[in-house]
């Protein structure tokens, strides 16, 4: 689990986390939501440690990341996976080469093993046969999966996704996200999504963090999301039609299942 408490930071005369107290808990798709400029990628960037925040605590577990001397940080980092928004895959590298770069850098596998490795996390991500493919020979769906592949390579704790349904169609994005979400719970991983995609909030969304303006707006689930009623996150979730039926639609599935 991790832990926040009070969570703050500014740049310069800008505040842009005003006291956040959170939990990402182990074994759930921990969502990160939020407008544009409401401090959702300051909070992932402060929590993986990219930036310093200037108060309050950020402990992975009972030991307290926002104070470790740098050598217990490198220590967390190696308990973590990052699915970057664009997969960031490397061009001119094949699959099998950038899913091993991780191997690579962080172990003393021999050749063998990490090509065992390699071939385990495709067949997790459900992809076969494109090892020695180039990122620019698969589709968008698939680089992402190789991204995830790459992510839990070397079985992280913690693993953390930025936008990863960007530039995907919905068909796609609900794959990705069931895959994420199968991972989270099959590794028992904390899993902290940061995203805009509010199918993903409807289908992944086991514990959701709603921030407005550097504040915690609000702090639910799927189920409760439907029945929130906080002005500003449904003016930010059902802010169309379509999306306020969504929610009409899901209230009555839920009540007919409850019944």
């Amino acid at each position: 689990m991790i832990e926040l408490t009070d969570v703050k930071k500014s740049f310069g005369d800008n505040t842009v986390l005003k006291g956040i107290s959170a939990s990402m808990e182990d074994g759930k798709t921990n969502l990160i939501i939020g407008t544009s400029g409401s401090g959702k990628t300051v909070l992932m960037k402060c929590i993986v440690g990219l930036f310093k925040i200037d108060s309050g605590t950020i402990n992975y577990g009972d030991q307290d990341f926002s104070r470790m001397p740098e050598k217990e940080i490198k220590e967390i980092r190696q308990q973590i996976g990052m699915l970057f928004q664009g997969s960031a895959l490397f061009d001119s590298m094949t699959i099998e080469q950038n899913i091993m770069f991780p191997l690579n850098m962080f172990t003393n596998f021999n050749y063998k093993d990490r090509k065992k490795r390699v071939n385990e996390v495709l067949d997790r991500v459900n992809l076969k046969n494109v090892n020695n493919k180039l990122p620019s020979e698969i589709s968008g769906g698939m680089q992402k999966r190789v991204g995830i592949a790459r992510a839990i390579v070397l079985n992280p704790k913690y693993l953390f996704c930025d936008e990863p349904n960007s530039g995907l169609d919905p068909q796609t994005s609900m794959v990705i996200d069931r895959l994420i979400h199968e991972i989270t719970v099959e590794f028992n991983m904390t899993t902290v999504i940061n995203t805009h995609d509010m199918n993903s909030v409807m289908e992944i969304g086991d514990n959701i963090l709603y921030l407005h303006k550097g504040h915690r707006q609000w702090v639910g689930n799927q189920e409760e999301i439907i029945y929130s009623e906080d002005e500003k996150l449904n003016e930010f979730i059902f802010a169309s039609e379509f999306l306020q039926e969504a929610k009409r639609m899901r209230q009555y599935e839920m009540e007919k299942k409850n019944r």
